[in-house]
């Protein structure tokens, strides 16, 4: 079909002078009962599409991210009952500006954000740490044994002598320069989180989280006021936070560019492919093409019961460049054969013949290219290379089948 000569596609201008008998059964089926055809292809647009709307969600994983067949890590999931609170965790930290954490004032706004934290949905609150916790303790030994406590004073009222007891407490726990800093102006909440929140047993929501932790910044560093994302912020105290469930929600919030990323790649496309065909419904056919296989594939992954992450958010990207690529070749195809004064669907039948086994070769081999991460022992990364291949499964149908089946140009 790759290798058809070119004297076998002789220039017919009318429609009834040409065999429609002629060509491969899969070319009869798709150009001989085009109506039905296209009407095939709009219904499983539709299901995809109410699929990848109403099934579709964004399930990010701390335990997809590392690789399960590690010695270490397959020991820790193996223990992991005994080991709560050293999987997945945010660590807080909370600064004194003008000062060292043994300010009343900061040990009340230390106080506020751990009880904050302690509060929110999806911490293990067992294995949380601070100067606030009561897992926190000091101990020493004595003539009479061992004698220990929390290291905040249980009547602590910040009283001077509240605050030379929690001086020395500090000391004795040996927790300088883990939990509390070197030059004693920040300390270190410790925030062990749970895989699925304990009251509704769904996964934890990692947004709710990270934009509760926002708000709680927001309200210590600005007094609440608006502020930009990533400002450095005015008060004097600040709040620095590390962990997996932040950098999540970052990505989470940064979505919305994503999208604006998106839709600015449909307009250039847009727009180049127009300057060149000089023909919108052409311009719109390949666009549209290439969009539908992104529905396909958001659908097809919901479908299958997978969940989009940090990493398979791009592949609609991806998705969209090849189906532009292909389906842009096709249209070229179809405008020379046109150009030369064949009738617009035996010029889309002739693009079908010689193209099609070489399009369907180099997407399978893209394919095949996706299937080979699998090798990677890391669930996220075994995650994208499904949803890509079945993104690039699906430009099979999209850009060659419904492109050229669709045909109509100007």
């Amino acid at each position: 079909m790759g290798h058809v000569k070119q004297d076998a596609m002789p220039v017919i201008r009318e429609l009834a002078q040409f065999d429609r008998r002629s060509g491969n059964l899969l070319e009869r089926l798709v150009f001989n009962h085009r109506a039905l055809f296209m009407l095939v292809m709009t219904l499983a647009t539709l299901v995809f599409g109410y699929m990848a709307t109403t099934r579709l969600a964004l399930a990010p994983s701390f335990e997809k991210m590392i690789p399960q067949s590690q010695p270490y890590i397959k020991n820790f999931l193996e223990n992991r009952q005994s080991l709560r609170g050293l999987g997945n965790s945010v660590r807080v930290v909370v600064e004194n500006t003008q000062g060292d954490i043994f300010d009343p004032g900061y040990l009340g706004v230390l106080k506020r954000v751990n009880d904050e934290l302690f509060l929110t949905e999806g911490v293990d609150r067992a294995w949380m740490k601070s100067l606030w916790s009561p897992a926190v303790r000091w101990t020493e030994v004595t003539e009479e044994g061992f004698q220990g406590g929390p290291v905040m004073p249980d009547a602590y009222q910040g009283k001077p002598a509240d605050i030379e007891q929690l001086r020395q407490n500090i000391n004795r726990a040996g927790i300088v320069g883990s939990l509390v800093a070197s030059d004693f102006k920040s300390t270190m909440l410790i925030v062990p989180l749970l895989d699925k929140a304990s009251a509704t047993g769904k996964p934890l929501n990692y947004h709710e989280f990270s934009q509760r932790i926002e708000k709680l910044r927001s309200q210590i560093e600005f007094d609440g006021k608006p502020h930009k994302a990533g400002e450095e912020g005015t008060g004097q105290y600040k709040i620095r936070v590390i962990g997996f469930a932040k950098l999540v929600g970052d990505l989470i919030d940064g979505l919305i560019q994503v999208i604006m990323f998106f839709a600015l790649a449909v307009a250039t496309s847009l727009l180049i492919i127009f300057l060149y065909t000089r023909c919108v419904r052409s311009t719109l056919l390949v666009v549209g093409c290439s969009l539908i296989a992104v529905v396909w594939q958001l659908g097809l992954v919901a479908w299958l019961g997978y969940a989009i992450d940090p990493y398979s958010v791009l592949v609609p990207f991806l998705i969209f460049a090849i189906g532009v690529s292909h389906a842009a070749q096709k249209m070229n195809g179809i405008m020379q054969d046109i150009a030369r004064g064949t009738h617009r669907l035996i010029a889309a039948r002739y693009t079908f013949r010689r193209l099609f086994l070489a399009g369907v070769t180099a997407l399978l081999a893209d394919a095949v290219g996706f299937a080979v991460l699998m090798l990677i022992d890391i669930p996220v990364i075994q995650d994208l290379a499904i949803t890509a291949s079945i993104g690039v499964a699906v430009l099979i149908f999209t850009s060659l089948l419904l492109m050229q089946g669709g045909s109509t140009l100007c």
